[in-house]
């Protein structure tokens, strides 16, 4: 068995090589140590290389074979920089299959054989770009940060907009429009304050606080008319914290929606109660039911290890622009004793991903902080133990055709979150996910940034960044009204 099987690597080395054909000299029965690691993924028909490195100080070899078609490249160092034009050709081959790789180090002078291992190519496409906040992992300070859109297929990175064009204030919460890349909105803060809204052509700078709400409006989802943003407004508090660096809490919040046509900020006592903190709001695909996460209100920090957040859903007629009456809830945190968050429903409208963590509201640095399925056809949760990790893996976003999930995760170093791509089989069931694809094989082990807010996007996004700031620090801001068409007693406003 091991005789035929050198034999077919023998012939399959070719491709490493017109001239020099390796002789096999032993097989290790395992498999190679990847880094990143891309064994046994599934990755759609069109992304950039899978560049990798294996650890080695001589040559290596990396074999790929799908449907008849073999192709081989070399390493020097252990790091495999895979042509773009080679893996476009795997790709196509291996379509709706798998495709087999060998890898081979040189010890000695002499070849040695690791157990293969398999790629999958998936036949579901993939939106082309992403977008994404790159920022320094800060505490308590910023400096340099950025939003920037990468195109998937290759290793292209652009800024959409960088703060150093804007005096180096924050700037977050880019959303999107249904993965439209002309219809998004996001948040410039300190120096410059409001909130962007891009549509199309068009660019409206946005004073979001009132004297009805506790602050601007901070984390958005988009309705799918477009016509409607539900945010958080929020009082938020960052500490630092013995076991996991820093640990970020509300002291209050509500959830509200904005009618992007008449600057109209509108809401209920069931989204706006001084009993409870509601925060992460999320529309579904038909646009008809309002999902967001709410914890009893509690005295922070003392009470915040017993601050854990509900799964709530209540519905919504965007015709009238009124709520339902009563609130339907999904996940009973003081039943499960863990803390729900970051809901988004699937455009299809079949899977509901969350986040949960033990507690508290911004899992982002707790290692405990996993992403979690419910089929919305049953309310069953659907195992998602492919995709998590030891460390912290938390903020998601579905594809447009609800084949895909991005999130973002600590795994890699424990220090830095980066981002990892998942596919969604047709049981709810996420693949076992893959890391940004970069150029370099050490680029995550030199980057001293964190990815943040990733989102799929459908096409490029073609905003003239000089335009966005030009109106930014012009500062003329078109001021929201908060209507009390709910009927909201002055004392349930007042926290």
């Amino acid at each position: 068995m091991k005789q035929a099987f050198f034999y077919i690597l023998l012939l399959l080395l070719g491709g490493c090589s017109s001239n020099q054909v390796p002789v096999i000299s032993g097989r290790i029965d395992e498999l190679p140590a990847l880094y990143p690691d891309y064994t046994d993924v599934t990755v759609p028909p069109s992304i950039a290389p899978l560049n990798f490195a294996v650890p080695t100080k001589g040559k290596a070899c990396a074999i790929f074979t799908a449907e008849g078609y073999t192709w081989g490249v070399y390493a020097s160092n252990g790091s495999f920089a895979i042509p773009e034009a080679d893996w476009k050709t795997l790709l196509e081959t291996a379509k709706g299959k798998q495709m087999e790789v060998t890898i081979l180090t040189e010890e000695k002078g002499k070849w040695n054989a690791y157990l293969p291992f398999h790629i999958r190519v998936s036949k579901d496409p993939i939106d082309p770009y992403i977008a994404y906040r790159l920022i320094d992992p800060g505490y308590q300070l910023w400096n340099e940060m950025g939003i920037y859109q990468r195109e998937l297929a290759t290793f292209k990175q652009e800024a959409i907009l960088e703060n150093r064009l804007t005096d180096n204030n924050c700037m977050n919460c880019h959303s999107f429009c249904m993965q439209e890349p002309d219809k998004m909105l996001f948040h410039v803060r300190a120096k410059h304050g409001c909130t962007v809204l891009v549509d199309g052509d068009r660019v409206k700078t946005l004073d979001t606080k009132t004297d009805r709400t506790i602050s601007s409006l901070v984390y958005p989802c988009w309705h799918p008319s477009g016509r409607f943003v539900a945010f958080s407004v929020n009082n938020t508090t960052q500490d630092t914290h013995p076991v996991h660096r820093t640990e970020v809490y509300d002291k209050a919040s509500d959830v509200v929606v904005y009618d992007v046509e008449k600057q109209e900020i509108i809401t209920t006592q069931s989204l706006f109660s001084k009993h409870c903190f509601e925060t992460f709001p999320a529309f579904s695909p038909d646009g008809k039911q309002l999902y967001f996460c709410s914890a009893p209100a509690l005295a922070v920090p003392d009470g915040l290890r017993d601050l854990r957040y509900s799964l709530c859903r209540l519905s919504f007629d965007p015709d009238s622009r009124t709520f339902g009456s009563s609130v339907d809830t999904i996940f009973h945190a003081e039943t499960e004793g863990r803390s729900i968050l970051f809901p988004r429903v699937s455009p299809d409208g079949k899977y509901l991903l969350c986040t949960t963590t033990s507690y508290g509201t911004f899992p982002i640095w707790h290692k405990d902080a996993d992403l979690c399925m419910f089929d919305l056809s049953t309310g069953e949760l659907i195992s998602t133990e492919a995709a998590n990790s030891p460390d912290t893996d938390s903020y998601h976003s579905w594809s447009s055709n609800s084949k895909w999930v991005i999130f973002s995760s600590r795994r890699l170093d424990g220090l830095y979150t980066h981002l990892f791509i998942a596919h969604v089989n047709e049981k709810g069931i996420l693949s076992k996910p893959f890391v940004l694809p970069q150029q370099s094989t050490d680029y995550y082990t030199f980057l001293t940034k964190s990815y943040n807010i990733p989102e799929f996007v459908k096409d490029k996004v073609r905003t003239d960044s000089y335009q966005l700031v030009s109106l930014i620090k012009k500062g003329k801001l078109q001021k929201v009204k908060f209507i009390n068409e709910t009927k909201l007693s002055t004392n349930e406003n007042k926290k």
